[in-house]
């Protein structure tokens, strides 16, 4: 395969979905990541792989952690997932969905992969617009760690190595993602972003996740796929 690697973040969901659209559109060769790392449902790892399948990737891992062992949130622990009516009843607060230390920890791993496969660009799914409060998701996180990054390896020190962290989404709202990945023939029915879907695998449709989501899929004038039920899967 032509062009230079890139290890891409994939979760499954819409938005790391959109970003391995755009690292093919923009020539890269993306490897892509996912993480087993404890959270209250698989829906999500099986969407990753049907993506990473439908788009192609030079390689698709799935790295084992287990964040149970730390818990401190809905995801990783026996805590409630908040459901609401609209995407207007969210708060500013961060919400229990947030798992801690998750990007800082995901990225860990993408900088290692990265430094394997004599690679300088990472592409992650962070927003900081349409997104539910997450700390970790912010402008100034990524610049710090970007810099931290190129402290940490022996490809930096040796100079052989200058990560740079791509956010293509960062000051998108989702409805501007949403149209962006359209545009690249992204097929959001392969997809999977809520937060606590019936053991079907069915989306809930009122998690933070899914409000905002349905609400962007509004924005652009369409349904979102992951509340049709007649897909046969669900987002």
């Amino acid at each position: 395969m032509a062009g230079k690697p890139a290890v891409v973040l994939l979760s499954g969901g819409l938005d790391s979905t959109t970003v391995l659209a755009i690292a093919h559109a923009e020539g890269y060769v993306p490897h892509a990541l996912s993480f087993s790392y404890g959270q209250r449902h698989d829906v999500e790892l099986d969407a990753a792989r049907r993506v990473a399948e439908a788009l192609g990737v030079a390689e698709h891992v799935v790295a084992d952690i287990d964040l149970r062992v730390f818990g401190g949130s809905a995801l990783t622990a026996e805590i409630s997932v908040p459901h609401h009516e609209r995407a207007e009843d969210l708060t500013d607060e961060i919400p229990v969905t947030y798992v801690p230390a998750r990007n800082t920890i995901f990225l860990s791993y993408a900088l290692a992969w990265a430094e394997v496969l004599e690679s300088s660009d990472v592409f992650i799914g962070v927003n900081a617009l349409d997104y539910s409060g997450y700390p970790d998701c912010r402008p100034e996180y990524i610049r710090a760690y970007e810099q931290m990054a190129n402290l940490a390896t022996k490809a930096g020190v040796e100079g052989r190595q200058k990560l740079h962290i791509h956010t293509p989404l960062i000051e998108l709202t989702k409805a501007q993602t949403i149209q962006r990945g359209l545009e690249l023939g992204v097929d959001y029915s392969l997809t999977h972003s809520c937060y606590d879907p019936s053991p079907e695998g069915r989306a809930c449709g009122t998690c933070d996740s899914c409000l905002l989501r349905r609400r962007g899929f509004a924005e652009v004038g369409l349904e979102d796929p992951a509340l049709d039920p007649a897909l046969g899967r669900m987002a």
